[in-house]
Formats: structure tokens, sequence, C-alpha cells
């Protein structure tokens, strides 16, 4: 008798975007996880699984869910260049992939979930023609749709590229060589919730346009992935909810609500103001140690007491900056921090600048090397080196805390990474500078949008380097506090505005246009107006930074450090080209030892 299993048929939906056909597919490949899809555009192939644990994770006061991109060079038909032959640590583009797959999918989920959810994403095939990080988010989405864990999608996601003045749909690898704009958007049937982008200077209304351009494009991918949820999801399963203690957070309010409106109306500055908000923490807990409780109820617990304050606080800063036009270090919606800049801080490196807005303070270093330091590339993409590079280190003193060097973490490689971005149409073509770019970021002192103050010293330290860049470049954080029909549209975010506030909007550019965006929200979404404001706004401020950058430094430097490697190019005769390298590459590997 044969024991022969057959396996399952995969259940097969499809989604036109534009001119492609996206395919998703379920029900052949890890019956077990909660939900699992592969996704496919042309060649290239993504997986996903979607998978909840069965309990919650005791004693935490935030959702645990964890998002990973697998990346696989088999997928590509590539054996890894390492010593091992195998994948080792997540390249700087797989982390980045997980990252933009991570940030529209976790506003959605429950706020009071606690279970671990965790969802891998791996591409199984890349054909060096179709983009994989919106597959990813896609894939994402469909295997947690049709799971049985709670979440409010689906998303879709596409990629928006600006190529001989039109928009373009997921326009593939080659085809985006030629694109002014890299626009990568996720949103729901309704709004627009997460925004991804590199640009060489798009205008602010063209940005607007590329945005509704890709929402409605991605309408299609919503409705395939409610079909399949329709035809093959698992009922959602049920959790136990994270209990907040209402009655007591109603009492605590009340004890306190006094004294934070007097703590934020009295003290503007951080320090000051933590100190009290601390002192006040001390005296609520130690009032109901003291109070202690009745012979037969359970102990107040003291994290309860903790999160209602936090909530009051939340509360009364929101209010006021809505009802009352004023931010808690005492600005109005569109004052940016005072602002310093300086260049050459350090000796004997190539290019140094200090940039610092409000207590928020970036150390950028730039270094020059020759084509042979560029970085080489062991990825999926056919990319094989790069030879600009931005790196951002936030060491624990940046914000007078402490933990352990363990090296870059995800936020600081996306960090890195949108700075990079921001500059990187900027760089002069290698035929005009042959040098490898390195900038290191240093974070001194962090109180609100570190990476766009990356972007700044960036632009200081390149032009102090003297690479010739096209224009310099700045960048400023927005934020939003939304309650109903009611809002406010913040510039210059600090750091407990982005921690209390609904939007983090950050838009990097030169005097004629954007060059990145970024955009993370923590509510359902928000209008084509807000966006515009948002825009709007960011463009002033940037102007002024770029006003207080160039007093600084008005113009790239004209000679390079003397510390910098000296790289001279020579033309040569195609004639003589023979008697270059010689009987059997003699000369030329002569010339080269010496």
């Amino acid at each position: 008798m044969s024991n022969t299993q057959v396996m399952p048929a995969n259940q097969r939906f499809t989604a036109m975007v534009g001119d492609k056909e996206f395919v998703l597919e379920t029900g052949k490949l890890a019956e077990q996880a909660g939900g699992a899809v592969t996704v496919r555009l042309g060649d290239t192939v993504v997986f996903a699984t979607a998978t909840m644990s069965a309990t919650p994770r005791e004693g935490i006061d935030f959702f645990p869910l964890s998002v990973d991109y697998e990346e696989k060079l088999y997928a590509a038909g590539r054996i890894p260049g390492s010593f091992m032959r195998r994948e080792g640590r997540p390249s700087e583009a797989s982390i980045l992939i997980a990252r933009v797959t991570d940030r529209p999918l976790r506003p959605l989920f429950p706020k009071d979930l606690r279970n671990e959810v965790q969802v891998i994403v791996t591409p199984l095939s890349h054909d060096q023609e179709n983009h994989a990080d919106i597959l990813s988010i896609i894939a994402a989405s469909a295997a947690l749709h049709i799971s049985d864990v709670p979440w409010g999608g689906p998303i879709g996601a596409v990629r928006v590229g600006l190529i001989d003045g039109e928009f373009v749909l997921n326009p593939t690898i080659p085809e985006m060589e030629n694109s002014l704009l890299d626009l990568r958007i996720a949103g729901t049937s309704e709004a627009i919730i997460m925004v991804e982008a590199g640009a060489n200077e798009v205008d602010e209304e063209t940005m607007i346009r590329a945005l509704g351009f890709g929402h409605e494009a991605m309408q299609g991918l919503i409705a395939a992935q409610n079909q399949m949820r329709e035809q093959v999801g698992k009922p959602k399963r049920a959790y136990t909810p994270a209990v907040v203690d209402e009655t007591l957070a109603a009492e605590v309010e009340g004890k306190i609500a006094a004294d934070i409106a007097r703590i934020l109306a009295g003290t503007t500055e951080r320090p000051e103001r933590d100190a009290a908000i601390d002192e006040l923490r001390e005296r609520l807990l130690a009032e109901y140690e003291a109070i202690g409780p009745a012979s037969d109820e359970e102990p107040i617990p003291v994290k309860g007491v903790s999160e209602a304050l936090d909530a009051t606080l939340k509360k009364e800063v929101r209010r006021r900056i809505l009802e009352d036009g004023v931010r808690p270090d005492g600005r109005d919606y569109t004052t940016i921090r005072p602002l310093a800049a300086e260049v050459d801080l350090i000796p004997r490196v190539h290019g140094s600048g200090l940039f610092k807005r409000g207590q928020t303070q970036v150390l950028s270093i730039c270094t020059l090397g020759t084509p042979r330091d560029s970085q080489p590339l062991d990825g999926l993409y056919p990319e094989d080196t790069k030879r600009y590079m931005h790196h951002y280190n936030f060491p624990p003193y940046s914000t007078g805390e402490t933990w352990f060097l363990r090296g870059p973490k995800r936020r600081e490689i996306g960090h890195g990474a949108l700075a990079e971005t921001a500059l990187r149409a900027m760089i002069p073509p290698e035929d005009q500078f042959p040098y490898t770019i390195r900038v290191v970021s240093e974070v001194m002192s962090s109180n609100g949008s570190t990476s766009m103050a990356s972007v700044c010293g960036s632009t200081l330290a390149l032009m102090a380097a003297g690479v010739p860049l096209i224009r310099p470049v700045a960048g400023i954080a927005m934020g939003l506090i939304k309650e109903g029909e009611r809002h406010a549209v913040l510039t210059d975010i600090q750091g407990m505005e982005d921690h209390l506030g609904d939007m983090d909007f950050k838009v990097a550019g030169t005097e004629r246009g954007i060059t990145a965006l970024q955009m993370d929200i923590k509510i359902a979404g928000i209008s084509e107006a807000i966006l515009r404001q948002a825009l709007a706004q960011a463009r002033e401020a940037r102007m002024h930074i770029l006003g207080v950058m160039l007093d600084v430094i008005p113009a790239p430097r004209t000679e390079l450090s003397p510390y910098a490697p000296r790289i001279l190019t020579i033309k040569v005769n195609v004639e003589k080209i023979g008697m270059i390298i010689g009987p059997g590459g003699k000369t030329v590997r002569a010339i080269q030892e010496k």
C-alpha cells in the first residue's frame, strides 16, 4: 500500500496594477503558520508568514511585534561570498526592507494586544527586474489578513517613479535609473499610512500628485486581499486584552491633573520639566503605597498608577497644543528651535560639520577614498558596489542614558539610509569627482529628529571636505496632533511631541525641491489637506535652515584637505594603450606595484 501524499493545491488570486499582474497564492506552503502567502510579479516571488503566540507575554506594556526579511541569495542564483558560504547577519538592504514592511503594519494592530506576533518574509526568487520591497509589504499584509491574527488591514503598496515627466507604477530596476522619483507608499483603502521616498529635487505639488496617484493604484491589491479573506481566511482568534483599570486611571487623573497643567505651564525646558514630572510620579507612587490594600483587596499595581500619570500627561500636552496653541517648550506651531552650525572642528579628518537644533546636536565627519574603497554589495539587487555611504550612530549618552554598545540597531541603519538618500542625488557623478565618499554622523545630543540633523551635518561636512555638491541639502521633521476634526501640524518636533503625537513626517531637500521623504503615522490615515500643509511648512523651515548653514560655509571648498588622497585622471591616446599594458600585461603590473 502506498503512503504517498499529494501536495495541497495553491489557491490563486490576481490584481492588476497599471499594466502589471500581481499573483497572490496560498494553501501549499507552511500549513502550520497562522497565515502564509506568496506574491509574484514577473519572476520575483516573495513568501510571507504571520503567526501569533497562544498566550500574551506577561509583564509588558507594549505590543511585541517582530517583522523579519530573510534575504536568501539563492533567489538570484548566487552563492554567498562569505567564508561560510551561507547568509550571515542581515544586509543593510534586508534591514531596510524589514523596516519598510513593519511600519505600515504596526499601526493597524489592536492597541491592547500583548501576544507575540511574528511576520517572516523570504524572497524565493528575484528576477533582477522587479523590486522585492513592495512585494514584501503586500505579502506580509495578505498573510496577516487571511491568518487568525487580529489585525485591521489589509494594506496595499506600490512604487511610483517619475520618468520623462510621467508617473510610472512599479517601474523595474533598470527603469529606475532614469527616474527622478523613487516613492514607496502603503495604505488602506481609505488613507495613506506610510511613505518612503528618494527624489531628485521634486517639487511639493508633484509629490502630492504622486501620493494620490499611488494610493489610487493600490486599491486593486486591497480588493484581492479581501477576496482572499472571504474565500480562505481563518476566523480571527480571541485574545486576552491588556486591561486598563479605568477607575484607577480616573482617580489618578483627578489627583494630578492640576499639577500636570501647572508643570507644563510653568516649565518650557526639558530637564526642569522631566525633573518635575519625576518628582510628581514618586510622590504619587508613595501615596498609593502608603494607602495599601484593604484586607479583601488586591494591591494597587505600581505600573497602573504610573501608566495613569503618563496618560494624564499625554492628554494635557495634546489639549494645550490644540486648544491653546502652545507646545511643551512654549513655541507656536511653525517656530523652529534655535539653530547653530560650524565646520572644521576636527583636525586631520577630510571634512567635519556640527549642526545643532535645540537640544539635538549631530557631528558629521567626511572621509574621501579612492575607487577601490567603494563598498562591495553581496545582495539580491544587481548593484555590486556603492561609492557614497552614510553611517549614523546613536550612542546612549545622547539621551543621558546607559546601555550596552552592540553595533548599530535597525533604527540606526534606517536613519543612516534616510540621510544617505537625502544627499545621494546631490553627490557629483564619478566622472566629475572620482572619489569614494563616506560620511559618519555621530549623534551628540538627541531631542527630536536626529536623522534630519544628520542631513544638515552631512551637508556641512561634505562642503568642508571639498566635495562639489550640486546643491546643499537640509531636513526637518514635522508632527501632527489630531483629535476628531481638529488638528495641528507642528514644525520641528521634539522628543515629547514625537512620542505623544500622531505623525512623524521627515522632509529633506534643496532650495529647488525634495530629495527624501519619510512618513509614519499612528492613526488610521491622514488627508491630502494635512499632507499639503505639512509639506508647505516643511519647505519654509528648510529654506530657513539652509540660510543658517550657508552663512557658515556658502559653497563647497575648492581645495581638498591636505590629508585627503589625490586622484589624477590622465587621458591616453587609444593607439598608445598597448604600450601601457605591455607584453602580457607586464608594464601595467609594474606600474601598479610601484
